[in-house]
């Protein structure tokens, strides 16, 4: 089996990644990864992991985990999802991802396995592609044996298939509505399917939280006797960029490079933080990543101030408020849902100088596509409506009905290279153009301006 033959086996199960409408409760169950990671025998088992789940902020707060651990001088894997251009960034150790021939071969060793327990155990049902490739995910870092393996949740926590590990820390980010048709229709439901990982007698790392979510997960970790950390974020000191108003007269540019500020931590030490990512939630995340690190040193995986400074600022996560172009400037961020969107509209207002906002939106059509545009809409000067590479993308007609609600020139393109391109006929050197909506919008506007160095 190669590569591409990998990804076709991958693709042969049901990818509810690409699905809509289904439930999580009638879909998921932990007895599938379960039996299939028992005739591999148990890989989940052979190395010390944290979970890591959230609405917003659990991939950032993943690899800022894994950033400060490889700065300690250890061998961090990390497992996350979805991926921006090949399916490989989704597993990783330090930073090289997993290669072509170590997934081919990971995923032929699944697949045996996958047979067996169709047919010694059809009560389990058949395993999702999800299930499959986090099997070989957790096969991949067991024969690297890497001292520690950062997991993100795909969906939920309660009935994903890297809940099956039994982490030194289990962590929680900001929870929001986003899933709700499959999550549940508050944020206490969705915390509670979050709050899932929380382990008997364990330890779990939560953000600050609405008081909603807080209030579920306190609940879940006394009823199960878990010691819970809140982290802050206690902002100590931030460093203030200059200020400056946008006019005709100036070229768009960043108000700033990265984020610079001191946190103190659970323990009391305070960290002076040069994140390369901007936005204050980026700031929550630092502060929780920190504190998940806190609670490492306390059971015996030391790790120094140092280590979380050079860690912190060591910090790659594309994607996310990531500058992709200077001239126009363009500006890429994952935001998908209203939470996020509004996280992304006071970023852009902070750490960004402009005199005009052209936004470019693409996102699925499961998501609350009326909160992301009440968010985004009022700031534009000109919107364009776009589809990702995506099945569950939403019609750009149907993103351009509510755009007009909010913003004076609406117009549509087929796609993102084509949006990108009409915006920039559009754009004065003033202007500042946001592609937003989903990770796929932006997958597309990084491949545009030919970032993606290996895609599948």
């Amino acid at each position: 089996m190669d590569y591409q033959e990998a990804l076709r086996y991958l693709q042969s199960f049901a990818d509810f990644e690409k699905k809509t409408g289904y439930s999580y409760t009638a879909s998921f169950d932990l007895r599938r990864p379960r039996a299939l990671l028992e005739l591999l025998d148990d890989p989940h088992l052979r190395f010390p992991s944290i979970l890591v789940a959230g609405t917003k902020g659990k991939g950032s707060t993943s690899v800022m985990i894994a950033s400060i651990l490889r700065a300690s001088g250890r061998r961090v894997g990390l497992y996350s999802q979805p991926h921006l251009h090949t399916f490989r960034e989704r597993i990783r150790v330090n930073s090289a991802l997993i290669t072509p021939e170590e997934m081919a071969s990971a995923v032929e060793a699944v697949a045996p396995a996958v047979e067996e327990m169709e047919r010694r155990r059809p009560d389990s049902g058949v395993p999702t592609t999800y299930e499959v490739a986090t099997a070989a995910a957790m096969l991949f870092f067991a024969r690297q044996a890497p001292d520690l393996v950062v997991l993100e949740i795909g969906l939920g926590g309660r009935l994903d298939a890297v809940n099956v590990v039994n982490p030194l820390v289990s962590v929680i980010t900001p929870v929001s509505l986003d899933h709700v048709q499959i999550l549940g229709n508050t944020v206490a439901e969705i915390a509670a399917e979050k709050a899932g990982i929380i382990k008997e007698d364990g330890v779990v790392v939560a953000a600050g939280q609405s008081e909603e979510a807080m209030g579920v997960i306190r609940r879940v970790a006394a009823d199960r006797h878990a010691e819970l950390i809140v982290a802050g974020p206690d902002v100590v000191q931030v460093a203030e960029p200059s200020a400056e108003l946008p006019g005709e007269d100036i070229l768009a540019h960043p108000r700033r490079e990265r984020t610079d500020v001191s946190l103190r931590g659970p323990s009391g030490v305070v960290y002076r933080v040069r994140l390369p990512l901007l936005g204050a939630h980026q700031v929550a995340n630092a502060a929780t990543a920190i504190a998940v690190v806190e609670q490492l040193a306390k059971r015996g995986i030391g790790v120094s101030r140092e280590d979380v400074e050079q860690g912190l600022a060591r910090v790659e996560w594309p994607g996310r408020l990531e500058t992709v172009s200077r001239q126009p400037l363009v500006v890429v961020d994952g935001a998908h849902n209203a939470d996020s969107a509004q996280k992304l509209a006071a970023a852009l207002r902070e750490s960004f100088v402009y005199g005009r906002l052209i936004l470019i939106l693409g996102t699925s059509a499961d998501k609350d596509v009326e909160g992301i545009i009440a968010a985004l809409g009022p700031m534009a000067g000109i919107a364009i409506a776009t589809r990702s590479r995506h099945s569950r993308a939403a019609a750009p007609e149907r993103l351009a009905t509510e755009l007009r609600r909010y913003c004076p020139d609406v117009r549509t393109a087929p796609d993102v290279p084509s949006a990108l391109a009409l915006a920039t006929t559009l754009t004065t050197p003033a202007d500042l153009i946001s592609v937003t909506g989903s990770l796929f919008t932006v997958a597309g506007a990084r491949e545009h301006y030919g970032l993606a160095l290996e895609k599948d």
